[in-house]
């Protein structure tokens, strides 16, 4: 039998309501008021009730009465609505989701419900059993000041905190009590913290492999590429890029734009980049590289309206010549030795992948000449503004900008730094679209 906990002797009477029905409900209600706490999850500890009342549960066996939790609660002048239960499996009925904390006795006798298995041994099996029974609320383990180690051992195994009967008291249990909400509010905050950091971390490690790592080797062509999603805290969005050398000495290279920058327009983006990738070793070119690719986004998509831009250059082996195709996608940009850029050719491109089921995409050849830089985009790099709140920035403004920086002697990995850079300024901050940006240089 549990030792028996001295009654309070001093401060005025406290009502207590005569419990009604199987739930051991008793009210302590002084004039101290409890704060309400803000809850940090969906799943954390409950939150005080509107009226600033905390819910202890009591699981203990006190057939003498002695054990006055009401009276020591009710002189420290706390607001707690007070259940309790002889056993565990009272205790499972009466833990509902307003239960802010539970005070468990470790004398009470080692009897687990429901057939769980247990350690005749184990002296914490009863509050192993509510640990498991009650992961979301505070718990507090009561015990004898002889059982002090059992008490420690107890916050080893998950308790917020001991207490000693001998030396309980309304103060002590009432600080206990917030003490251990507190603490098992800022535990669970914590653990979701941590979670949330693991996930972003391995999200981080999947969308960085996700990037593409281009096939260059044997070519004489200098790549580089930039780019930044406008999803908040992510690596991928919904704007894709890669650049292959085939067998034959031709270098490919596309971009393309899925509508919209969630995560489920960067996986489809994903995967269009790899079936685009496989389907030029299998050598597709031109429009049937493009009719290829409409299928598999129309049986990848989530919805009919989902439809992708792309852009597509197939540069020969002596460096001279390309063939384009464009699928709803701007133009790329030319720079070539000792003349301004410009824009390739855009008339007679086809529509976006997933617009029209019968869709074609000319390919046009296009000469680029001895020594020149090819610049490949989307559209988040020409629809920022040119000031907060002002007109879009546009081929046209890009153009000038690219010019700029070529006439101040920017090349490769610079230009494009200057260029994002620019563009980011001219639009007081991040742009809200995705942004990719693909440059290719032949230098003789």
């Amino acid at each position: 039998m549990p030792v028996p906990v001295p009654r309070q002797r001093t401060g005025s009477p406290v009502a207590v309501p005569a419990t009604t029905g199987p739930s051991h409900m008793t009210d302590v209600t002084d004039v101290t008021h409890i704060s309400d706490a803000t809850d940090v999850t969906p799943n954390a500890v409950p939150e005080t009730q509107g009226g600033g009342y905390l819910t202890l549960l009591v699981i203990e066996n006190d057939p003498a009465g002695t054990f006055t939790v009401p009276e020591l609660l009710g002189a420290a002048g706390t607001r707690v609505r007070i259940r309790t239960a002889r056993n565990l499996t009272e205790a499972e009925r009466l833990l509902t989701d307003d239960v802010h904390c539970i005070l468990v006795d470790l004398a009470l006798p080692c009897r687990v419900p429901n057939g769980d298995a247990k350690d005749p041994g184990d002296e914490l099996a009863v509050l192993r059993h509510v640990l498991r029974l009650a992961p979301r609320h505070a718990v507090l383990a009561l015990t004898a000041e002889a059982d002090a180690e059992r008490a420690a051992e107890a916050v080893r195994v998950g308790a917020q905190d001991f207490l000693l009967r001998d030396e309980l008291d309304g103060r002590l249990l009432s600080r206990a009590i917030r003490y251990a909400v507190e603490r098992k509010r800022a535990d669970t905050a914590q653990v979701k913290l941590a979670e949330s950091r693991l996930r972003a971390q391995e999200n981080a490690r999947l969308e960085r492999g996700l990037l593409p790592t281009p096939l260059l080797q044997g070519s004489d062509l200098r790549f580089a590429a930039r780019y930044r999603p406008g999803r908040s805290r992510a690596l991928l969005g919904g704007d894709f890029y890669d650049t292959v050398r085939t067998a034959d000495g031709t270098v490919h290279a596309m971009i393309g734009d899925v509508c919209g920058h969630g995560p489920d327009e960067a996986a489809l983006g994903v995967e269009l980049r790899i079936a685009w990738r496989a389907l030029i070793f299998a050598g597709l070119c031109g429009d049937e590289l493009l009719s290829t690719l409409q299928q598999v986004l129309e049986h990848e998509r989530e919805s009919e309206e989902i439809f992708a831009t792309l852009c597509t250059v197939d540069i020969a082996p002596d460096g001279r010549r390309a063939g384009l195709c464009l699928a709803g996608h701007p133009s790329p940009l030319i720079a070539r030795r000792g003349q301004a850029a410009r824009l390739l050719p855009y008339e007679n491109g086809g529509p976006a992948l997933g617009l029209l089921p019968n869709a074609r995409w000319p390919r046009r050849q296009v000469e680029l000449g001895g020594a020149w830089s090819l610049m490949m985009y989307t559209d988040g790099l020409i629809e920022g503004r040119t000031s907060p709140g002002g007109d879009r920035l546009g081929q046209e403004g890009m153009v000038e900008m690219v010019n700029r920086g070529l006439d101040a002697g920017l090349r490769g990995e610079a230009l494009l730094d200057a260029t994002v850079t620019e563009v980011r300024e001219l639009n007081g901050g991040d742009l809200t679209d995705d942004l990719a940006v693909l440059l290719l240089d032949r230098t003789r």
